[in-house]
């Protein structure tokens, strides 16, 4: 049930994105793109100090403030399992909030204060959301998504609010066809049209002005994770990658494409890079990262015939794993099957039984016992 809870939350608090900064002064429009460009290629330290320009050029205006605790966000995102960004995404989340409200109670209908007021609400909820603190983060979604409804009934044509609009429309839709079960959740929302949401999606990604990278970055999940239509996922992983080359998020989807699409050539460069800027410890690029480079190393490795090397990588996959504790991580579980079959195919039997073992040791991933099990008949 918790999944059917966070794809509700999803799709209720993710409608407004940076398409309230549509609503902008003028002469602020150059650092909000210049900063916005600055968290997309993680150079975090630099969107500070321009949202820092822009709060201290409007202090009374929302906008600084919200994109400051994008900045978080995005920390987040990238290095996953970091309860000191969390606090602080909380913090300032809650700073947009007090700026907002104070216009509101001014004017009630102050168009840019709903906006930001929706966006930080939908954020925190997904924040809530993640952290499975399932009732603050139904309570955030449901006002984020109110609000929404009402900004787009006042700029319905905003290829920015566009976003918001191909969001639910998409994950409304997808909701329903994943989780029948689930589908009482979304009587009270309005009907939704998957068709009708990718196209907006495309259209905010295509024509906006501040919400081009959100729209892409919803479609690569979209293709990737629920249509299973890689060539897409890939055609907007690479268009992200690309132009924000230093962003782990983009590079690892990019990578993972690759991997879907069967590229072993590129698939293993990319890993590999991956797995030396997590050796440098870029930023983002972090224990987690190098666990995943590794096995896609190993995998492309093995694929290509190259039984002795990719052994290495399959080692050290599963030495990472132990090191930071994920003993049962996808990529541990899967990474003990290749290399029991990589030692079988170097003919070194002793080795290969000890790990299809090993493999009988943990839990069951993707048939592994019965894979496991039929090797070991093999061999006797």
């Amino acid at each position: 049930m918790n999944k059917y809870l966070y794809l509700l939350i999803l799709l209720l608090s993710t409608n407004i994105s940076y398409s309230q900064i549509s609503i902008m002064y003028e002469d602020a429009d150059a650092l909000v793109l210049k900063g916005s460009d600055y968290i997309y290629n993680v150079q975090f330290d630099s969107a500070r100090a321009t949202f820092e320009e822009l709060i201290r050029l409007y202090p009374k205006h929302p906008s600084g403030y919200f994109l400051d605790a994008m900045i978080d966000w995005w920390r987040i995102t990238i290095h996953r399992n970091n309860q000191a960004f969390e606090d602080e995404f909380l913090k300032n989340i809650n700073k947009v909030l007090k700026v907002c409200d104070k216009l509101l109670k001014e004017n009630p209908k102050d168009l840019t204060a709903l906006f930001f007021k929706g966006g930080a609400l939908g954020y925190r909820g997904r924040y809530y959301a993640i952290n499975e603190n399932w009732f603050d983060a139904a309570s955030d979604g449901k006002e984020a998504f109110d609000i929404m409804q009402t900004c787009y009934k006042e700029a319905p044509g905003n290829h920015d609010i566009m976003l918001g609009s191909g969001i639910y429309n998409y994950f409304a839709a997808v909701f329903t066809e994943q989780y029948p079960m689930a589908k009482p959740l979304l009587t009270f929302l309005p009907p939704a049209d998957k068709k009708i949401g990718l196209y907006q999606l495309k259209a905010a990604a295509l024509n906006s002005r501040y919400s081009k990278v959100e729209a892409m970055v919803v479609l690569l999940q979209a293709y990737y994770s629920f249509e299973k239509d890689y060539k897409l996922a890939y055609y907007w992983s690479e268009i992200l990658f690309r132009k924000y080359p230093n962003n782990p998020y983009f590079h690892r989807y990019y990578a993972r494409c690759l991997n879907k699409m069967g590229n072993w050539d590129s698939l293993e460069v990319e890993w590999r890079e991956i797995v030396k800027r997590s050796i440098a410890r870029m930023e983002g690029y972090n224990n987690l990262t190098a666990l995943e480079g590794l096995y896609y190393v190993g995998l492309s490795l093995q694929r290509k015939g190259k039984h002795n090397d990719a052994i290495k990588y399959f080692l050290k996959t599963i030495e990472v794993a132990d090191y930071i504790e994920d003993f049962e991580s996808g990529y541990k579980l899967s990474a003990l099957y290749k290399l029991a079959y990589s030692y079988e195919r170097t003919n070194d039997i002793k080795n290969a039984k000890l790990y299809y073992n090993k493999c009988l040791e943990y839990k069951d991933y993707n048939d592994s016992h019965e894979n496991a099990k039929a090797r070991l008949k093999n061999l006797k």
